[in-house]
């Protein structure tokens, strides 16, 4: 049994990691880590995921008895955890997204010390249509007539950052194998024709929307559209599990959801 400490457990995420960890046999809830400014500091974690008192305080303080640390959180409080991890030599699966080129930076930086399960999306069936994407992409490169792609993201109203990491991820994907040139977040006004180098994402945030990605490959004649949608988090919050339990053991480096999941 792994002992699993879960940093930002105070979240919608975390609490979903909470109630989901607590009944996984494979696992030990070892800790609810939130910030030294957590106003439910000292409260109980089962209490807040709907489950009852378990005896799992929220706590600020770090243990290097942990197995492995799972992070959702916030892009500040994720810092605080990857340096916890480095200090002590734990693994961590960092699945906050909204993250700076400098804290991105950081976690290839650990990387070379201890192992990491970065990803932009924790679910499986986003991932597999990462790869579905991949394909698609790879067989419309050289479309004689050129082909329009757009990535529309629905999410939450609470989401704070903009495009989604996994539409980033999905254009990432796309920049790759089509080679586009510019991107457009969103249209106004009279902006001219649309030239096919240019990759379009549009954020939509309405009311509890978990999330929700359609990717569009627009060609004469015919249209191809990729979507991929949760009706939950707990999708999330299971494919986090699986890459924490996954992690254990591992020498350092830098792993995603294609190793975790053998895609």
């Amino acid at each position: 049994m792994k002992n699993v400490a879960i940093n930002g457990a105070n979240g919608r995420m975390g609490r979903r990691l909470v109630a989901l960890g607590h009944e996984d046999a494979r696992l030990n809830v070892a800790a609810a880590l939130e910030s030294s400014s957590c106003a439910s500091l000292g409260s109980d974690a089962g209490t807040a995921a709907g489950l009852g008192e378990i005896g799992l305080p929220f706590t600020d303080q770090f243990s290097s008895q942990y197995d492995v640390v799972i992070d959702f959180s916030t892009p500040a409080g994720c810092e605080v955890a990857l340096q916890k991890c480095l200090e002590h030599k734990v693994p961590i699966v960092v699945a906050t997204t909204g993250l700076s080129d400098a804290q991105l930076a950081r976690v290839d930086q650990a990387t070379k010390v201890i192992p990491v399960v970065w990803a932009p999306n924790m679910s499986l069936a986003v991932n597999l249509t990462m790869n579905l994407v991949q394909s698609a992409a790879q067989s419309l490169k050289n479309v004689a007539s050129g082909v329009d792609v757009e990535i529309l993201e629905r999410h939450h109203r609470y989401k704070e950052d903009s495009p989604s990491g996994t539409a980033l991820k999905f254009g990432e994907i796309i920049k790759t194998a089509m080679n586009q040139k510019t991107e457009a977040h969103g249209r106004q006004g009279i902006v001219g024709q649309r030239p096919s180098s240019e990759l379009g994402y549009h954020a939509i945030r309405v009311g509890d929307n978990p999330g929700e990605h359609t990717i569009v490959f627009g060609m004469m004649g015919e249209t191809i559209e990729l979507r991929v949608a949760a009706s939950n988090r707990d999708c999330y919050a299971a494919g986090a599990i699986e890459a924490a339990i996954w992690l254990c053991g591992k020498p350092a480096g830098k792993y995603n959801m294609n190793d975790v999941l053998g895609l």
